[in-house]
């Protein structure tokens, strides 16, 4: 075995640095929302999935190259058992390694039990998707999901303390197109930030994502249309375009995989719910570190060495058409959202 490299930053062969991991811990979820996953979902064998402590492990190990912020999502995380576990050892890493921010991306619906404790293990900031305000509309698009249990998640994390909380909405024409201006309101009026994402063609759905892709510029446009925003500075490491709400203390935020892509300045890798570090959302270029942690258990060194190496293989970007059949099967909830 070659002795571990000297270096403690992680960069790809484009010289961009990797300091962002997402962080899948399970496939699970208690919504099925339409452009994540099937209405009837195959999950994987708990066996397959990372242990709480192999994912300890793993992101510790991220941890010491340089890595300095890691967002946990799923699936739905905060369903995995023992979850208040996991983010006391993640919250740790903060005092020991370059970790310096812990994130969490959910649907809320698990926040009035959760929120407290996430805060008090270092969970820093929170994404909470909300795609709708409509009650009814909610349940068709989440085809599980209750409204007021999210809001009553977001009122949680608002008495919870945590340092900024941002609301996530997927726009989708036919869908909840008409509802871009009221979820920008209720962010406003709840001193939340919002990003507005475009649909991203991973795995195969029940509708045609042709016809209910929205663009960023689309959406900005309406926006647009009631409020003045202006270029903000403003950068959480990941791939938002920030502009504020003039007036507000809210500011709005655009990920645009399709219209404006953003990898040239890529910093992040994610892991899979089963071990897959996947060097491309839009890509299938990955490596098995699930085999490495349960080949070699304990071998930290070992470990880094590999992720050092799968730099080499981060491709330059990805190529999303949401005109044709996608060719990544994974669904969202598997490749953590």
């Amino acid at each position: 075995m070659t002795e571990v490299a000297t270096q403690t930053q992680l960069i790809d062969r484009f010289g961009r640095r990797v300091n962002y991991v997402r962080m899948s811990i399970t496939d699970r979820c208690d919504f099925r929302c339409v452009y994540c996953m099937d209405e009837e979902m195959v999950f994987m064998p708990r066996q397959q999935l990372l242990s709480l402590e192999e994912i300890v492990s793993l992101v510790g190990a991220f941890a010491e190259l340089g890595v300095e912020k890691v967002r946990v999502t799923g699936g739905e995380p905060l369903v995995r058992k023992n979850v208040d576990w996991l983010f006391k050892e993640l919250g740790d890493l903060k005092q020991t390694t370059a970790l310096k921010e812990l994130t969490i991306t959910t649907n809320g619906s698990q926040l009035p039990k959760y929120a407290e404790s996430l805060v008090e293990s270092g969970v820093d900031r929170i994404n909470i998707s909300l795609d709708s305000l409509k009650a009814d509309r909610f349940k068709a698009l989440t085809r599980t999901g209750d409204l007021n249990g999210v809001l009553n998640g977001i009122r949680s994390a608002k008495k919870a303390g945590f340092k900024r909380i941002k609301l996530n909405a997927v726009i989708m024409k036919g869908r909840n197109e008409d509802e871009i201006v009221d979820l920008a309101r209720f962010a406003i009026k709840n001193d939340l930030d919002i990003s507005y994402i475009e649909e991203m063609p991973l795995g195969h759905v029940t509708h045609d994502r042709s016809e209910s892709y929205c663009s960023s510029d689309e959406v900005k446009a309406v926006l647009e249309s009631v409020f003045a925003l202006n270029a903000s500075d403003a950068n959480t490491g990941g791939p938002s375009r920030y502009y504020q709400l003039e007036g507000t203390g809210s500011k709005v935020g655009f990920i645009s995989p399709h219209s404006h892509n953003f990898c040239e300045s890529c910093n992040r890798v994610r892991v899979t719910t089963e071990g897959r570090l996947l060097l491309c959302l839009g890509q299938e270029h990955s490596v098995d570190l699930r085999d490495i942690l349960r080949r070699y258990p304990g071998d930290k060194t070992r470990l880094k060495q590999v992720i050092i190496n799968s730099m080499e293989i981060k491709p330059k970007g990805h190529d999303f058409n949401v005109r044709e059949q996608p060719v990544i099967f994974r669904h969202m909830s598997v490749t953590g959202g």
